[in-house]
């Protein structure tokens, strides 16, 4: 009862044990008290009302400096402070039978606390620990309890994370299902399909690969859903989150200022967003600065915003930054405990949405590959097309009738399967192009047991034409095979790696501000991106056996700062192959033209030597190791193969063709 006791004095007037521990001094008035207390309230209020900044020499360690900074303490608390602080000093005499007869008061006072702080680290491992285990003692890191995170059951990274650790855990499973076929249905028949929540093992391969894509593909968005995502969007348009925080206040102004600032910044969002989504609910916020009370809406709205940006690589090029930025920053502990709650919640995909409605067993449906596949028109005839589209329309129906519940509607199956189909959609767009590279460099310079002549020739020395690698035509050919190889595969898993990229941006992991030589980047490491990524990569080598080249991969440094750097640059994969597949494809519609024919066989030799002229550019230049002041910037490492494809972008409006 007395150790309860001075916790929940220590949460009063600043940590009643921080003063035991210094000897029985004055405590130091809490440095952000929580929102959920009078004086948190207050705290909050002022810092948002306040203009001037709070210097470290004001300060205690957090953005409260001192007792002039919104905390009041009482005549009546001073009281029981030292009711309860004589008190407790009975108890650590009582206590002494656990050390030398010989030792000080000081010491008495020491070793008890580390008993304290020892008892409470094991209840809390038992979920009976006072107040999470939280013991603020001075000098000592507070151990915090586990705390379960909303992350369980979203997606497969389903993190059970502390918010405030330093460590994240992740669990994989190694079990693999059986083979065995599912019977598919006749054409007006019902399959009763199996439930997942079984240990089932009559799940073919085809049918578990579905499931597991589901677990990261986020759901499409519903037309209420866009009215808050262009709320947001114009909120981020207007907003200079990023340059005031880390721009203005980054190198020039102590920490606890920036922790102001960033909160001031948050603040003016978050109030800005309910102001224009609900003018009157907006005027109590501004007047009570009860942010807490609307966490649902914000939560909502930054999720709605963050899953359009991985459905759509292509939007949002500057506002998903400006949101990131803000959400590492309101996932701090200060800063969160000030506002009450989290801004982040975990991204609605395909699975969980069914799976909270008990709808899972939809994705093992034969019937969902049709009811989900791309229609591609390229060569083919109009009643093949309306014959295919016909069939998908018929499968959504029949999927839909068969699976509509009292908890799951048909209208939001046909969501899930849509949200399936702009998958396959993205990845005709994202992954294809690598397999059809793939395609061009066997098919023009694949090895045929003969040296290759001039023209066919992928062979690079370092030092002429901006190369930085040397290479027989063998060698490269290897090289950029492999790198294409792996370029495929990470589109084909760029869903699942923008899940694990934002769990590391978003986790409680803290980043430094550096200059990297690109600018003013916050430096962060992404150790499941890194290891997302380490698979890929062995699964490529094990594939191609030989690797040519490093297989490093940078993430967390100068060349990579954080994960999301990583996906950005990932993501433009699409924007450097696919113009050039369609340029390649669409060579000879233009050489039907009588005027570009003569130029094209003037000028390049004919339609073949033109796009091999192309082909043999990119695969030796754009591979080159090229695009960086010294070889381990770019040279030959996964990060560095990507480097050179851009170098090679910069540069393609000065080439002959």
């Amino acid at each position: 009862l007395v150790i309860r006791r001075c916790v929940a004095m220590g949460e009063r007037t600043g940590g009643v044990l921080k003063g035991f521990a210094t000897g029985g001094k004055k405590p130091d008035p809490p440095s952000f008290p929580s929102s959920s207390t009078s004086h948190g309230k207050r705290r909050l209020a002022a810092l948002l009302d306040e203009d001037d900044r709070i210097s470290d020499e004001e300060s205690s360690g957090g953005i409260d400096g001192g007792d002039d900074h919104g905390v009041e303490v009482t005549e009546e608390q001073v009281a029981e402070d030292a009711r309860w602080r004589a008190r407790f000093d009975g108890v650590l005499r009582k206590g002494a039978r656990f050390w030398a007869e010989d030792a000080s008061e000081e010491e008495l006072r020491d070793g008890m606390v580390t008993l304290l702080s020892a008892w409470g680290a094991g209840q809390s491992s038992t979920g009976t620990g006072m107040a999470n285990g939280t013991m603020p003692v001075e000098g000592r890191e507070p151990y915090l309890g586990p705390i379960t995170g909303n992350h369980s059951g979203d997606h497969p990274s389903s993190l059970d994370r502390n918010p405030r650790s330093k460590t994240t855990r992740v669990e994989i499973s190694n079990e693999q299902p059986d083979d065995s076929e599912i019977p598919g249905p006749g054409p007006d028949q019902d399959v009763a399909m199996p439930s997942l929540s079984e240990e089932t093992t009559d799940i073919s391969d085809i049918k578990q690969d579905m499931v597991d894509r589901a677990k990261y593909i986020p759901m499409r968005l519903t037309s209420e859903e866009r009215k808050c995502l262009r709320l947001v969007e114009a909120a981020l348009n207007v907003s200079e989150y990023t340059d005031k925080v880390d721009v203005y206040c980054g190198g020039r102004t102590r920490l606890n200022e920036r922790k102001v600032q960033q909160l001031r910044d948050i603040c003016a969002v978050l109030s800005g967003l309910l102001v224009a989504a609900d003018f009157s609910r907006g005027q109590k916020l501004l007047k009570d600065r009860e942010f807490a009370d609307y966490a649902d809406f914000f939560q909502d709205a930054f999720e709605i915003a963050r899953r359009h940006k991985i459905c759509n690589p292509e939007k949002m090029r500057s506002d998903y930054g400006k949101l990131i930025h803000l959400l590492q920053d309101s996932v701090d502990d200060d800063v969160q405990d000030m506002l009450g709650f989290s801004c982040v919640k975990s991204v609605v995909t395909v699975y969980s949405f069914l799976e909270m409605r008990s709808g899972v067993e939809i994705l093992c449906d034969p019937r969902i590959e049709v009811a989900t596949k791309e229609i591609i028109a390229d060569g083919r005839s109009r009643a093949l097309v309306q014959r295919d589209i016909r069939e998908k329309e018929r499968a959504v129906e029949q999927i839909s009738k068969r699976y509509s519940s009292s908890r799951l509607s048909a209208e939001e199956i046909r969501q899930c399967l849509y949200s399936i189909g702009d998958n396959n959609a993205y990845l005709r767009c994202a992954r294809d192009p690598c397999v059809e590279m793939i395609d061009f460099l066997i098919r023009e310079f694949g090895p045929n047991g003969s040296p290759p002549g001039p023209e066919r020739s992928l062979a690079i020395l370092n030092g002429k034409g901006g190369a930085r690698l040397t290479h027989d035509h063998a060698r490269q050919y290897q090289y950029v095979l492999q790198t294409l190889v792996l370029w495929r595969e990470v589109c084909h898993n760029m869903y699942k790696l923008w899940f694990l990229a934002e769990d590391d941006l978003l986790s409680s992991t803290s980043y430094v501000l550096r200059n990297t030589g690109q600018g003013l980047n916050r430096v962060q490491p992404a150790p499941l991106v890194g290891r997302a990524m380490t698979q890929i990569l062995m699964k490529c080598q094990q594939q191609l056996g030989n690797w040519v080249g490093s297989s490093i991969v940078h993430l967390g440094d100068h060349n990579v700062p954080n994960a999301l750097t990583f996906i950005d640059k990932y993501a433009q994969i699409q924007r450097i192959l696919l113009p050039i597949c369609t340029t390649i494809r669409r060579l000879g519609d233009v050489h039907k033209d009588a005027h570009a024919r003569k130029y094209i066989d003037e000028r390049f030799g004919g339609l073949d030597d033109a796009r091999r002229m192309i082909l043999r550019d990119f695969f030796r230049h754009g591979f080159d190791g090229s695009g960086a002041d010294n070889f381990f910037d770019a040279g030959s490492c996964i990060d560095g193969r990507l480097t050179s494809a851009w170098n090679w972008c910069s540069v393609v409006e000065r080439k002959p063709y």
